[in-house]
């Protein structure tokens, strides 16, 4: 009986780079975020959804909350903020340390202003010894008042499904969001449009990626044979980066476009045709307009 199954929002928050995206992936079982060591690799704020017998969890993975530098960060600060509000329950994830920075402290601030429930998740328990969790546990208790503190390791799933049952407690019933076999509600043009961005943060210099946006020209599947024709453009602040982005004979833009075609290809589970372009929009990130067209509104926030 649907009355039953419990249905619900949760977010994952933390400060950029602490596996909120590879902990999604994982607990979905499928990859929908894209992931990288460089951070504020999540830009809009992308709803997933796991469903059970128990009923359906639909996770909201955020942009992490940071000090902004440029109005592109002051929008993914304002998406994470707007999220916290909207959720039956908040995963805060964490590095297994009992130093407890600045940045954490800035978010531990944010949400003793909520009232949702808040689940502090410590990942990357796999990297240090199983004595030391109970240090990391000790020094956040301290911070704030947790619903439930869960180590986990979103690289190899260890308590995944401790977690997902955790969740389910703090979910109300009733009926389900999503059909059962919906795992995303982003279109496909910006899941291929986010994973040729994840091979460029991942094969480019540090300082670029931060200033590359990507968006899909053209994207349709032909009649006969079945293969998508994707065009798509990468678009850098400066020309010095577009030289880099392109490479020497253009070796750079090739390896990102195969490195990208086969990341679709699987999403698709068709072949593939990938063509890229490189345009310079000089300080896109401070122009609402160049945003907006990129798929970052501020409106929608």
């Amino acid at each position: 009986m649907n009355e039953q199954k419990k249905s619900g929002f949760a977010t994952l928050i933390g400060r950029p780079n602490v596996g909120k995206s590879t902990l999604m992936n994982q607990l979905i079982g499928q990859k929908i975020a894209i992931t990288s060591h460089k951070p504020q690799t999540t830009r809009n704020r992308i709803q997933t959804v796991y469903t059970s017998e128990q009923g359906q969890i639909v996770f909201l993975d955020t942009p992490g909350i940071h000090k902004a530098k440029n109005r592109l960060g002051e929008y993914m600060v304002d998406v994470a903020k707007q999220t916290l509000k909207e959720v039956d329950v908040i995963l805060w994830l964490v590095e297994p340390t009992t130093f407890i920075g600045a940045g954490e402290r800035h978010i531990a601030g944010q949400l003793s202003r909520v009232r949702t429930p808040v689940i502090l998740v410590i990942n990357k328990v796999d990297t240090i010894r199983k004595e030391e969790v109970l240090g990391v546990i000790d020094a956040y208790r301290q911070l704030l008042d947790f619903a439930q503190i869960i180590p986990v390791s979103a690289l190899k799933g260890t308590n995944k499904e401790t977690l997902i049952e955790q969740i389910f407690r703090y979910l109300p019933y009733g009926p389900m969001f999503y059909d059962e076999d919906t795992v995303t509600d982003q279109p496909m043009r910006q899941i291929a449009a986010e994973l040729i961005r994840e091979k460029a943060l991942k094969l480019l210099d540090e300082e670029i990626p931060h200033g590359i946006a990507v968006y899909i020209d053209l994207m349709k599947q032909r009649e006969r044979g079945g293969i998508w024709d994707i065009e798509a453009t990468i678009v850098c602040e400066r020309d010095s980066h577009k030289g880099i982005i392109i490479g020497r004979g253009g070796a750079m833009l090739k390896k990102i476009g195969s490195a990208a075609r086969y990341e679709i290809e699987k999403q698709l589970e068709a072949k593939v045709n990938l063509r890229l372009w490189v345009k310079v929009k000089k300080d896109w990130r401070d122009s609402d307009f160049l945003m907006k067209n990129f798929g970052y509104d501020k409106k929608e926030v």
